[in-house]
């Protein structure tokens, strides 16, 4: 069994010093401790995370200091716990002391459920359809229903585009 230590940093946003933090997942047993940094707050600095992810193998554990460390919303966590599990792994938070191991597995996954359900749905981010794009998939055969998938954009607006005179839209 492998126990990795992570560390998730901002500019300011976390106290206490990382070198202590990263010296206290080492004196619990972490071979392995990856600190990562996040540049601003509402910014995903995962990259070190999702490697972690993708090696991490059955048996392993991964641990971090506080839930925060994974994400940042339940949705985040939650799939990081989802995550670890589809690889036999497991998680252990130290403040407060949480387990994804044993009778405290369920009740942590249940509450990340219970705090992603009431964070509020995100928009899938849509870019700005372009006319000429649009114009050019029509007229290759592709019905509208088709272009709005391809181009990321709801079916209004592939009609729109479709009937605003040429060089209008």
């Amino acid at each position: 069994m492998l126990r990795i230590g992570y560390l998730r940093r901002g500019p300011a946003e976390f106290g206490g010093d990382p070198t202590a933090e990263a010296a206290r997942l080492s004196a619990l047993g972490c071979e392995v401790v990856r600190t990562e940094a996040v540049t601003a707050p509402g910014r995903q600095g995962d990259a070190v995370l999702r490697s972690i992810l993708g090696t991490i193998g059955a048996g392993d554990e991964l641990v971090v200091t506080r839930l925060d460390q994974l994400g940042d919303g339940g949705r985040a966590m939650l799939e990081v716990l989802e995550q670890l599990e589809r690889r036999g792994a497991s998680l252990q938070v130290l403040d407060p002391a949480l387990s994804s191991r044993g009778p405290g597995g369920p009740a942590l996954r249940a509450a990340l459920e219970a705090v992603a359900m009431l964070e509020p749905l995100t928009a899938r981010p849509r870019r700005p359809a372009a006319t000429q794009e649009i114009r050019d998939l029509q007229r290759a055969g592709v019905g509208p229903v088709e272009i709005a998938r391809r181009l990321g954009v709801s079916r209004m607006t592939v009609w729109r585009k479709l009937k605003a005179p040429e060089g209008c839209a």
